[in-house]
């Protein structure tokens, strides 16, 4: 990468990572450093939403570098993620606001319903989809029961609001890591949360905390979201070949249907 920090800075990738994200270093001082991400970020930041940002740098390549400001947190764990109220008002801030909104729009955010995102869950699927009859029923059941998208639905999402996500720090909930950010209905979000996260008892409280009645459209939506967001992880861990993990989540999933919501119909 032909770009040099200030003098007095130096720069390593975070490892573990994608080769997309480094540390900037200045002796005691720290910068959370990310290749190419959304143009969304300045916007995101003033929001509170996600952590400030410090500065935007173009590299001689052409590439595109965000600092932001280095926080000592930890990432929520599945255990909390269900239980903080802080989640459902980030969620719900990032739902309804018009700036967020407007800045999308302005660069050219992709618009995606809930048939293209099935089709980009089955393009290139693992076999095992294919031969898992489980998995088959599931995938047949996201196929039969596509929910209208509608254009008064569409707003601003994350896309992938999994507890890796979720940074606290000093008891303060940011959203991080913004790639997958478009606009879409707020249930791919909601459905992800509540899917992999919250107990099915408790969903009817969780969305009236976050403003939507839990009746029966609302909640077969959310249902098909959460299913194709599972659907999503299953497809993730094995392609990178974490099998174990992979058997976890279709147990997850086998539970989510057995007790809420029936395959066959």
């Amino acid at each position: 990468m032909e770009f040099q920090l200030e003098p007095g800075w130096s720069m390593l990738p975070i490892k573990g990572a994608t080769g997309e994200t480094y540390v900037g270093i200045n002796q005691e001082n720290r910068i959370f450093i990310k290749r190419n991400t959304t143009p969304m970020l300045a916007a995101l930041s003033k929001e509170g939403i996600t952590p400030k940002l410090v500065w935007t740098k173009r590299t001689g390549s052409g590439d595109v570098l965000t600092a932001q400001e280095w926080l000592d947190g930890h990432m929520l764990s599945a255990e909390e993620i269900g239980a903080r109220n802080d989640v459902i008002d980030v969620l719900y801030h990032l739902h309804q606001s018009k700036s967020l909104k407007s800045m999308l729009k302005k660069i050219g955010g992709q618009v995606k319903g809930s048939q293209e995102l099935l089709w980009e869950f089955e393009e290139q699927l693992p076999a095992v989809f294919y031969a898992n009859p489980f998995l088959k029923q599931v995938k047949s059941y996201l196929e039969q029961n596509i929910p209208a998208f509608r254009r008064k639905d569409i707003t601003v999402v994350h896309g992938d609001v999994n507890h890796r996500n979720w940074l606290v720090c000093r008891n303060y909930l940011y959203l991080v890591d913004w790639d997958s950010v478009m606009f879409s209905d707020a249930a791919l979000d909601i459905g992800t949360i509540l899917g992999q996260y919250v107990p099915f008892t408790k969903w009817s409280q969780w969305l009236l905390t976050y403003g939507l009645q839990a009746n029966d459209e609302n909640l077969e939506k959310i249902h098909w979201y959460a299913s194709l967001s599972a659907m999503n992880e299953i497809k993730r861990l094995v392609l990178q070949g974490q099998e174990q993990r992979s058997r976890e989540v279709i147990l997850q999933l086998k539970r989510f249907f057995s007790g809420d919501c029936e395959l066959n119909r």
